[in-house]
């Protein structure tokens, strides 16, 4: 069985069931050396750029000076990389793609980018089934398997499986504004992620994007995490995924005028 059907197995059996119901870019600057990081939302099921494709699930392709990651793949590859050729994103550019979980809609696009781009290295949980992992390796790539939190290379890190019933790991990247951090679908909680992603980044928060696994939550839920988020230090938050959109709504009204609007084809760019 080939890696393509193995991902779409997963996919009809692992999907996340949460449904979400249904601008310009964010440029920061300051005076100092010319580096930063950007963000582009390549899959998403929250719409943003016209031109682009929406689906369930969540991919992200984070440009640093030295690395172009691709934080989780979509749910299919072929809107994967239909996105990502509308935005001008190359896949041999890719250097690193980091699993989240093993939902289907986040490792769904793995195969047709390993087509394009199997000289990348594939950072999984270590919970991922051998199979899967065997099959990446078949295709040329390299596999690393993620168990505790560590440092990928300088200034980025992963949370290491955490546990929330399903076992995710979170992208944390230290920039000189303080920490970003990405999440998939944060099972394992957002504000249990925020806090592990300052335990190993030893700084601040700047900013939580991706998936806060908050659709269908009660107000009340809500309300607690974005308190605590706020007490954690979190300055700015771009929810999208699975977060919801009254968990959204709740969280521009709190973090505004530092909430930024996300879905497929956002580019957020940090410079410093």
């Amino acid at each position: 069985m080939g890696l393509t059907m193995t991902l779409m197995l997963f996919a009809a059996f692992s999907v996340c069931t949460e449904k979400c119901e249904g601008g310009q870019d964010s440029v920061e600057r300051r005076k100092g050396p010319e580096t930063g990081l950007t963000i582009t939302i390549t899959y998403d099921n929250n719409p943003y750029d016209p031109r682009l494709r929406q689906a369930w699930g969540f991919s992200c392709v984070v440009r640093l000076r030295e690395q172009v990651i691709l934080f989780d793949t979509g749910g299919d590859g072929s809107i994967l990389m239909r996105n990502m050729k509308e935005l001008g994103i190359d896949p041999e550019a890719i250097d690193v793609v980091m699993l989240s979980h093993i939902h289907g809609d986040h490792i769904g696009g793995l195969a047709s980018l390993l087509q394009h781009n199997n000289r990348v290295t594939v950072y999984t949980p270590i919970s991922f089934p051998q199979r899967l992992k065997d099959e990446v390796k078949s295709s040329g790539a390299r596999i690393r398997e993620v168990d505790e939190a560590m440092e990928l290379f300088e200034d980025v890190f992963t949370t290491g499986e955490l546990n929330g019933g399903i076992k995710e790991q979170s992208l944390v990247v230290r920039t000189l504004r303080g920490l970003v951090v990405i999440t998939g679908c944060a099972h394992p909680g957002v504000v249990n992620i925020v806090q592990k992603a300052k335990e190993i980044g030893k700084d601040r928060v700047y900013l939580v994007l991706g998936g806060f696994h908050l659709s269908g939550a009660s107000i009340s839920k809500i309300e607690t995490i974005i308190e605590n988020l706020v007490e954690l230090g979190v300055e700015r938050v771009a929810p999208c995924h699975c977060s919801g959109d009254q968990a959204r709504s709740m969280f521009e009204k709190r973090f505004d005028p530092n909430y930024i609007k996300c879905g497929v084809g956002r580019r957020i760019i940090i410079t410093w």
